[in-house]
Formats: C-alpha cells, sequence, structure tokens
C-alpha cells in the first residue's frame, strides 16, 4: 500500500496585477494556513519521504512552509508538470514516483488537485487552499495508480482548524 499527501497550494496575492500567475507569492493568511499545515503534520507525525512540487512561487513557498513547521525530512523536488496540470497530467506524475517511496507528497494549483482527488477516491471535492489530504492507495506500485485506486483518509482544511472542528 502507498499514501498520497494532495497539499493545495495556500492563499495566494493578486495585489499587483501586472504579475505573471506563476510569481505570484502568498498572501499573509497563505504564510499562516500554510504553516498551520506544516503543524499539523508534525502533530499527526505525518513524514513523506518525498515531496513533489510545482515550481510556481505560491507553491514554492506553501512546500518551504510546511517542511519548516512540520519539520518534514522527506526530499524536495520541483516538477514543472504539476504546474497548470490536469488530474490525467498529474496520476503520470504520481505514477511515476519511485518505489522506494512508501508516502509521497504533491503540491500545487486547482483545478487539477481537486480533479485529480475526484479521479483516485471517486469522490468530487472542491479542496480549499492550504487543505491536506490524505489518501491510502490499495496499490503495490506507483506505477498502478489509477482511478478509483484511493481512498480518503483524511481531509485537513486550515478554516476548519482554526475553528477547532
Amino acid at each position: 500500500m502507498k499514501t498520497l499527501l494532495v497539499l493545495r497550494h495556500a492563499k495566494s496575492s493578486w495585489k499587483d496585477a501586472s504579475q505573471r500567475d506563476f510569481d505570484r507569492p502568498l498572501n499573509t493568511r497563505g504564510t499562516d494556513d500554510a504553516a498551520l499545515m506544516g503543524a499539523v503534520m508534525r502533530k499527526k507525525k505525518i513524514d513523506p519521504e518525498l515531496i513533489l512540487s510545482s515550481p510556481a512561487l505560491r507553491a514554492r513557498q506553501t512546500a518551504e512552509l510546511a517542511i519548516a513547521d512540520g519539520k518534514l525530512s522527506g526530499e524536495l523536488r520541483f516538477d514543472g508538470r504539476i504546474y497548470e496540470a490536469s488530474a490525467r497530467r498529474l496520476l503520470e506524475v504520481v505514477a511515476e514516483i519511485d518505489d522506494q517511496f512508501e508516502v509521497a507528497m504533491i503540491i500545487g494549483h486547482n483545478p487539477g488537485f481537486s480533479d485529480l482527488f475526484e479521479l483516485i477516491t471517486a469522490t468530487p471535492v472542491d479542496l480549499p487552499t492550504a487543505s491536506l489530504s490524505i489518501i491510502e492507495l490499495h496499490i503495490s506500485s506507483w506505477a498502478k495508480v489509477c482511478p478509483r485506486s484511493g481512498v480518503l483518509k483524511h481531509l485537513f482544511e486550515p478554516k476548519k482548524l482554526k475553528a477547532g472542528k
């Protein structure tokens, strides 16, 4: 069995309308929420061995904050295919993860991440920013990941965590 963590990047800033989408940073709430998700991972003893992130600035910042606050020890890699990816493209990225890793995390963007979640779990969802889903995959090799191969184990949403839910 493999475990896939899906972390949608935290809330980004739209302050500079001339800025390229790829270069948008996190806003204050996003910075706080990314750190919060790292703290949740530390508290729940969630430590992915591999972390694949979109190279877009807001995803990079989310990754860096989650790693720092989560004290995560996994290897961080940036993969350009994650930026603006469809669910099918994301499934290809996941399928290429080396089988030495049992727990992997991907960090990126909607709508692809919500679509990937639905593809793997057969559960429709609109993942909020900075949400972390933990999906158990009923596979022995990442190459076998496919539609309906996973079950949602946990979904952590910053807004609900802050409200004590």
